[in-house]
């Protein structure tokens, strides 16, 4: 399967890392280097309801910016607004492509679903009792 046919895995940083409050706060670039190393099984086996391989695109945004890809894992540093840079890469999937949104954010979750996204919670790639 190609990239291109692979389900589209956007995952909020920013919100997947506050979903749990183990301190993250005080190294959110640390915090995202955790989540970006957590998310690295997940392009193979895939999420709960979407099986792998999948493409996933962490997306991250002020003091997290500069974290790196690595394989499996596509990390993109927005500019500016992290929802913004998630809302046009699930509207640059098209309508041909299935994408999954991994956040809580419900202005995020209205705005990816009018584009044909489909959302999930931060607990489907970052269980609270797993921090």
């Amino acid at each position: 399967m190609s990239e291109d046919e692979a389900v589209l895995v956007i995952v909020d940083g920013a919100n997947v890392v506050g979903s749990v409050p183990d301190g993250w706060w005080r190294d959110r670039h640390g915090a995202a280097v955790r989540l970006r190393d957590r998310l690295v099984p997940y392009a193979s086996a895939g999420l709960p309801g979407v099986p792998g391989p999948v493409e996933i695109v962490l997306v991250v945004e002020g003091a997290a910016r500069g974290v790196d890809s690595v394989a499996g894992v596509r990390v993109a540093s927005a500019p500016g607004s992290g929802d913004d840079l998630i809302a046009e890469l699930a509207a640059a999937a098209g309508p041909d492509r299935e994408c999954v949104v991994v956040t809580a954010d419900r202005g995020l979750r209205q705005r990816v679903e009018a584009y044909g996204a489909r959302c999930v919670g931060p607990r489907t790639v970052r269980p609270s009792s797993n921090p």
